[in-house]
């Protein structure tokens, strides 16, 4: 017997077994799980009909004898451990309120064989639970904490009442210069918390390698001295595991959406979904920390990946002009206090974060493009360009004023220097470029896998919050551990020289003689005794002959999984510098194993094929091929004549990677069950219609309800949009015709704010648009509403609330064109209608990726 299938197996003591798969057919879910408790109301379960051992009389009995119901099955259809199997039909009906609910039969199942032995002699019934059950459970409780954003305007006849006063020239170009305010607003404080983040890494990081190294002179043994380097080790160690604790115990216990780049998260709201909690400023905070402490702990990592999150984050908060954590409200910007005026602000500041990091703002906007934005326009490029300029150069001007320069010269965080002598390419070496890209592919293909693998290993297993904090613990105590590994063992002496990437801030680590001789350095702790930008920096520019082949190869070999095995951990990291310095070291080890073999091949610059590895292990492991090309000029400041050997490494990378999986960012989102839509619709779409995948029955309210109805549907489903129709032929609300949609935002506010019909007179002169407005992002729940006796018969009048322009699409229209619907504008909700206007489902993002 298979227990590897998802399937259900009751086994009675006597031996005999039934072996029952289960299927369902799921109700209209939008972004929530659905009620518990109403399960059994909405949702039609077919199970087949198998041969089963047994009389069909004598089954048909025990089944109305044993009825049990499902009232535990999840929106994705998984069963809780407790329950057992349901065997139902169901019809509906309707109750005084006029919800649609349902009653359950059992359903008899003809059965061949002896029969069993009489109801008083059977054995208890006991339950066999599939193996993958609980983890099939996990990521269903996953997929249902994500909602979709309202990208679509609610143009009800309050919004069109506030655009008819507001229709003048002179508040349009009042709203369009608070526009440009804010992007400049945002690109300013983004810059300003990078500065903060590396002037705070680069000083703790400066003493922790300074310390290590005096440590590591006087015990180093020699002539006078028998010296002892456990100590230095410990040293190391402790100097570690303390950051890493402390940022990961912030992660895990205060704010575990900080934890990983938070690319993946930005990707996704731009995209249409709430990650909860993603644009808080406790999250910025803890983000911010986390980054630091990371950093200087020595993790695998960077801070280049949160600074995009951080930017995403000062972009909403400054955009609403109030802050719901502390509660205060500045009363300025109450205009772009939505989602579809947010998500502009928000891919403004992502563009801000790309240009702080990497002193690029033309690939802070195409990294926007490229990967994050679902919507475009000529005005939100400008305006997105001069948020990334203004995020670079306020940079420039703080970081070159704080380390004393003369010249503009830290463009960015992700600092790689300037290439002395122009790059240069002959087209023969166009072959190399694309083998290269090749090689990354393959590289960035198996690292994608490995962490993935390691990542769901960590769901299954690490679960307790005190165990995510060891694993931190442990990896950074292996990464240190390794690395004092190399150092002994392997004996790579350099002569000292002039470093040409050295820069105010960084530790001397070329007197670092350990076991060398006098005017002589140890290359391998050149490597590790820094950050791994200053890593990256020297395998850019240091000059021939500056490592051993061997030292960059186990480099590259230890690099690789260590930070294979970091990007996940519970701990605020960035995967583009440790994919960057692999990159590097095998590019650079590549070109000195070709020029030991072809000492004549004078081309092979060690610098240039290190810049060349970089690329190729990036557009592997991140599978983005414009925005990395522009990034990666303007940080070097190489001539754009090098422009086609990055783009051909690039290219090849990304094709050769996409063969085998996605990105890694993609990765972790479909990880994560993120109901993120892709650019084009997938092959398994074709040949569907929308009355395949939509959700029914629907939950319906009519254009005048009552108000103990709407509560009571609000209090009974998590539904987040409903279709108001009318024509309604007596109590049954599917029946009428489509005349327009509410949200559920919509309603708890109508009842909050006792907006009823029969009140009309106190609260239509002093309801607008902006009444909705000001209780956004953090709209109240149900729980808020208090129903009494005297409003249960009151009626709701949605006329001047719902949206009376929904789109909606017939049975028979095909999934591609819905899917390009949604993706186009942003939909939450479609609803499918037949021939006459009457609804016959909704679907939403999710019935697109679950069903």
């Amino acid at each position: 017997m298979d227990f590897n299938s998802d399937k259900e197996v009751l086994i009675n003591i006597d031996g005999e077994a039934d072996l029952k798969k289960k299927f369902s057919t799921s109700a209209y879910v939008d972004e929530d799980v659905e009620s518990e408790s109403d399960d059994s109301e909405m949702r039609s379960s077919s199970f087949k009909k198998k041969e089963l051992n047994a009389n069909k009389n004598q089954i048909s009995s025990k089944a109305e004898n044993n009825e049990v119901m499902d009232n535990k099955s999840s929106s994705s259809g998984h069963i809780v451990e407790e329950e057992p199997i349901v065997f139902k039909t169901s019809a509906p009906a309707v109750n005084n309120s006029g919800l649609a609910v349902t009653t359950a039969t059992s359903q008899p199942i003809i059965q061949t064989g002896s029969p069993p032995p009489p109801p008083s002699q059977q054995q208890p019934t006991f339950r066999l639970r599939s193996r993958t059950a609980v983890i099939n459970e996990t990521a269903a409780d996953q997929k249902d904490i994500y909602e979709s954003l309202d990208y679509d305007v609610c143009e009800n006849v309050l919004f069109q009442k506030e655009q008819q006063l507001t229709s003048n020239t002179r508040f349009s170009i009042r709203k369009d210069i608070l526009r440009w305010i804010i992007f400049i607003q945002i690109g300013i404080i983004t810059a300003l918390i990078a500065c903060a983040i590396d002037i705070v890494i680069e000083e703790l990081s400066a003493r922790k390698y300074e310390f290590l190294k005096h440590s590591v002179d006087i015990n180093v043994p020699h002539e006078t001295n028998s010296g002892d380097l456990v100590l230095p080790y410990l040293y190391w160690i402790g100097l570690s595991i303390v950051p890493v604790a402390i940022g990961a115990a912030m992660v895990t216990y205060l704010e575990p959406i900080t934890a990983g780049s938070g690319i993946p998260q930005v990707k996704s709201y731009l995209n249409g979904v709430k990650i909860p909690r993603i644009v808080r400023i406790k999250t910025l905070a803890i983000k911010c920390i986390g980054v630091v402490t990371s950093v200087v702990g020595g993790l695998a990592g960077g801070k280049e990946g949160p600074m995009i999150h951080a930017g995403a984050v000062v972009a909403a908060g400054i955009s609403q002009g109030k802050s719901t954590t502390f509660v205060k409200d500045f009363r300025v910007f109450k205009a772009f206090r939505d989602d579809h005026e947010k998500r502009d602000f928000v891919l403004g500041g992502a563009a801000a974060g790309v240009a702080a990091a990497f002193g690029s703002p033309i690939g802070g906007m195409l990294f926007s493009l490229e990967e994050a934005a679902s919507f475009w326009n000529q005005n939100l490029i400008w305006r997105t360009l001069i948020a990334s300029i203004i995020s670079s150069f306020t940079l420039n001007i703080v970081l070159s004023a704080y380390h004393g320069l003369s010249d503009f010269t830290f463009t960015g965080l992700f600092n790689l220097g300037k290439f002395e002598q122009p790059l240069t390419f002959e087209y023969f070496e166009l072959p190399i470029f694309m083998l290269f890209g090749i090689t990354g592919g393959l590289l960035g293909a198996a690292w994608n896998s490995f962490n993935t693998k390691i990542n769901k290993f960590r769901a299954r297993f690490i679960k307790f919050k005190f165990a995510r904090v060891l694993e931190a613990i442990l990896v950074s105590m292996i990464g240190v551990s390794l690395a004092c590994a190399m150092i002994y063992f392997i004996n790579d002496c350099r002569p000292l020289g002039n470093d040409p990437t050295d820069y105010p801030t960084q530790v001397s680590i070329y007197e670092m003689k350990l076991f060398c001789e006098d005017n002589e350095y140890n290359a391998v702790a050149a490597l590790w005794f820094q950050t791994p930008e200053a890593t990256v920096r020297s395998l850019f520019h240091d000059p021939p002959g500056s490592h051993k082949i061997l030292t960059l190869a186990l480099f590259t070999l230890v690099y690789y999984f260590l930070s294979c095995s970091t990007f996940g951990l519970n701990v605020s990291l960035g995967v583009f510098i440790p994919t960057v310095l692999v990159g590097a070291a095998w590019g650079r080890s590549v070109a000195m194993v070709i020029f030991y073999f072809c000492p004549q091949a004078l081309f092979l610059n060690p610098g240039k094929y290190a810049l060349i590895g970089a690329a190729a292990n990036l557009g592997g492991v991140l599978r983005m091929t414009i925005s990395l090309t522009v990034i990666l000029m303007e940080t070097t400041g190489i001539e754009t004549s090098f422009f086609f050997p990055l783009i051909i490494t690039l290219i090849s990378a990304k094709w050769v990677g996409d063969y085998f999986n996605e990105g890694i960012y993609d990765i972790q989102i479909k990880v994560n069950h993120v109901p993120m839509l892709p650019w084009e619709p997938l092959p398994h779409y074709m040949g569907l219609k929308a009355s395949n995948i939509m959700s029914s029955p629907v939950v319906c309210i009519k254009l005048r309800d009552k108000a103990n109805y709407i509560y009571d549907i609000l209090n009974r489903y998590k539904h987040n949009g409903f279709p108001v129709v009318e024509d309604v032929e007596g109590n049954d609300r599917s029946t009428g015709r489509v005349c327009g949609i509410i949200l559920r935002s919509q309603l708890i506010v109508i009842l909050l704010k006792s907006l009823y019909e029969e009140k009309k007179r106190f609260w239509i002169n002093d309801t607008t648009i902006q009444s909705f407005r000001d209780v956004y992002p953090r709209y109240p729940s149900i729980d808020k509403v208090r129903m009494s006796e005297d409003k249960v018969n009151y009626t709701v009048n949605l006329d001047i609330f719902m949206n009376p322009s929904p789109v909606c699409s017939r049975e028979h229209d095909s999934v591609p064109k819905i899917f390009n619907k949604f993706r186009a504008l942003g939909l939450r909700h479609l609803i499918v209608v037949d021939r006459e206007n009457r609804v016959s489902g909704i679907i939403t993002r999710k019935d697109f990726l679950y069903k």
